[in-house]
This record gives C-alpha cells, structure tokens and sequence, in this order.
C-alpha cells in the first residue's frame, strides 16, 4: 500500500511539473527549435546538424526580454517591475486588512455580522469585467487610469473579500482562553491582536497571501482596460506579443513566462511550511 501511494504521488508530480519543465526547455531553443513539428526537447553541446529529438541551446529567448517589442516602449524586466510592485503591495494590504476585519467579526458582537459578511463575500459573485466600465468611468473622473495605485486599490478590494472569509475561519479557531488571559494580566486589546492572535495566524495569513498574490499576479482584464503605458502588467505584455508580424516568438514568450511564475514558485515553496499548517487548521479538534 506503501508503494502505490508513493507511485500515486510519483505520476502525479510528473505530471504537474511536465509543463513547467517543457516552458523551461522551449524558452533555451532557437525560434526554428520552438516552432519545428518534431518534439525537441534534450539539449547538445555539438556544433554539428542535429535531427531528431535534440536542439541546441541558445539565450536569445532571454536576450529579447531586455529589448522593447515593436511598439512597446519598455522591455518585459519593466513590466515585471510593475507586477511586483502591484501585486505585492496589493496583497500585503488585503491580508493586513482582512485579518483586522476578521478579527472583529470573530471576537466582537457586531449588528448584522452574518450580513455584512455575505455583503463582503457578494462582491465575487460577479466576475471582475462586468463591473470594468463603472470602474473605468470612476477611475477617469479620479485620475487613476495608467497608475500604480489605482491598480493596487483595486487588487486589494478585489482580494478584500477573500482575506476576509478566510482569516475568519483561522482566527475562530485560536481559543479566547489566550485573550481573556491577557485580559486579565493588563494588555489591551491592540497588544493582544499584535502579540497573540498575528503570531497564531500566521500559517493563515501564509495561505491568504498566496491565493491574494496569484489573483493580483495574473490579472489580466483590469490591467489591460485601465492601464496602456505607465502601470502596464506582464500579462498585457504577452498579449502586445500577438501582433509580432514575424509570428509568435516562443522561445521569447518561454522565457518570459518562465521569469513570470518563478517568483510565484519560490514564494509558495518558502511559504510552504505554514501553508501545510494553515490548510489543515481547523480540521482536526483536539
């Protein structure tokens, strides 16, 4: 039993990682490598004619990267930029703000809480475009298009609701005993927020920040409808690649994808001791 469950797990790594491996190997091959009707997928170091499986690896997929595209005024690193700074600030302050929401509708009697949090979890029943020409119109008549912040404000009140219901759920579960404790030795209630519930949510605010990160990280529709020059994303940049009059640059794209979901990687494997902790919190009483 052992055995099939490590084969289980086995076939199902490979298969979540083949595609990361195979965006990987494309963005090191030529364009002719990228786009031949053979699978080229081992690399050589022979400067002879290769047929077959084989390819010769090249960095020129990485070299495009740091030069502009025909009509784009900034090269992918400028763009990468721009994601970083909006998503990471944006999911900063979604989880900083739903675990205080969460905490008060958790450890306060609150008129309405049940109503105000189905208020707060209504705003994901629409999809975010069918609301992108109110905000478009909003945003002109605040002067918000094409920057940063208006980009950042909303990614956070997007991912508001989300950090919200689950910090709710991590925060029920850390007994009242530790307040009611603290209570009685003289610490108030900012003191007991900032050094017993923050220090036991942690593993939640870990999981609340990785599903608010991958939200900000890939949006795409509000990105590409209020931004065309100054706050523009990674995503709308592999989109402006679809009118290349050379066809589709693979190898390029490969490259820049995988620069893309890199930091997304090494954040979820960094987080990964209080992900485990924070997605099974709650399922097992003691």
């Amino acid at each position: 039993m052992k055995s099939l469950r490590f084969g289980v797990v086995i076939f199902y790594a490979i298969i979540a990682i083949s595609p990361l491996v195979w965006l990987s190997v494309t963005s090191f091959k030529s364009k002719a490598d990228s786009i031949s009707t053979t699978a080229r997928f081992l690399p050589t170091l022979d400067d002879t004619e290769v047929d077959g499986i084989y390819f010769h690896p090249t960095l020129n997929g990485y070299r495009l990267l740091s030069k502009p595209y025909a009509g784009a005024e900034h090269s992918f690193y400028h763009y990468l930029f721009n994601t970083a700074v909006i998503g990471i600030i944006s999911t900063v302050a979604a989880v900083t703000l739903g675990t205080c929401c969460a905490y008060g509708f958790s450890r306060f009697l609150i008129p309405g809480s049940r109503d105000w949090l189905f208020f707060i979890l209504s705003t994901r029943f629409l999809p975010p475009l069918a609301v992108v020409i109110p905000v478009l119109m909003m945003y002109r008549e605040f002067d918000l298009q094409n920057t940063h912040f208006g980009l950042i404000i909303l990614y956070t009140a997007f991912n508001l609701s989300l950090s919200v219901w689950l910090m709710k759920g991590f925060i029920d579960d850390i007994p009242p005993a530790f307040e009611e404790a603290a209570l009685v030795d003289g610490y108030s209630r900012m003191h007991i927020f900032r050094r017993i519930i923050v220090p036991r949510a942690v593993p939640g605010m870990s999981v609340t920040a990785v599903f608010c990160m991958i939200s900000a990280w890939n949006e795409y529709g509000f990105a590409m409808t209020l931004n065309n020059y100054a706050a523009v994303t990674v995503p709308v940049y592999f989109a402006g690649l679809q009118g290349n009059v050379q066809g589709l640059p693979w190898s390029q794209i490969s490259a820049g994808v995988f620069l893309f979901v890199l930091p997304i990687i090494l954040f979820t494997v960094l987080a990964r001791k209080h992900l485990l902790r924070g997605v099974t919190l709650g399922t097992v009483k003691r």
